[in-house]
């Protein structure tokens, strides 16, 4: 399956979940919710990669806050199953990345994968604030 199939079987589920998914410039897939702007990015070489982003959740302002955030990214990386947190440039980025067989194995555990995303981000913030 080439990768605009496999957007196609993403951006169908998406908009059957309810959300309004677009494709940006890059053939990714962009979509809201409550606010928060989250993408599906696919590889073009990768057939069973799957990466779900949170992107520039937490602007680093300072080398000091930089190491902050490793810091954080790490505990929350650490103590969530599957999510990923680390810094991108001077902002933080949330991901979950999994390979599946077909892109209709990760649709069973599409909502899964949303929530702990939602909740490595959670303790990465808690840890920022301490």
């Amino acid at each position: 399956m080439n990768k605009a199939q496999r957007v196609s079987v993403y951006y169908d589920f998406l908009k059957k979940e309810g959300y309004l998914p677009e494709l940006d410039r890059d053939g990714d897939i962009v979509f809201k919710i409550e606010g928060r702007t989250y993408l599906v990015i696919l590889d073009e070489n990768d057939e069973p990669f799957f990466r779900l982003v949170f992107p520039n959740f937490w602007r680093i302002e300072s080398e000091a806050e930089r190491k902050q955030v490793e810091h954080a990214a790490m505990v929350a990386t650490a103590s969530t199953k599957v999510a990923k947190i680390f810094p991108v440039g001077d902002n933080t980025w949330g991901t979950i990345e999994m390979f599946a067989a077909t892109p209709e194995a990760v649709l069973p555990v599409f909502k899964r994968s949303l929530s702990a995303l939602n909740t490595a981000v959670m303790k990465f913030v808690e840890e920022m604030r301490r």
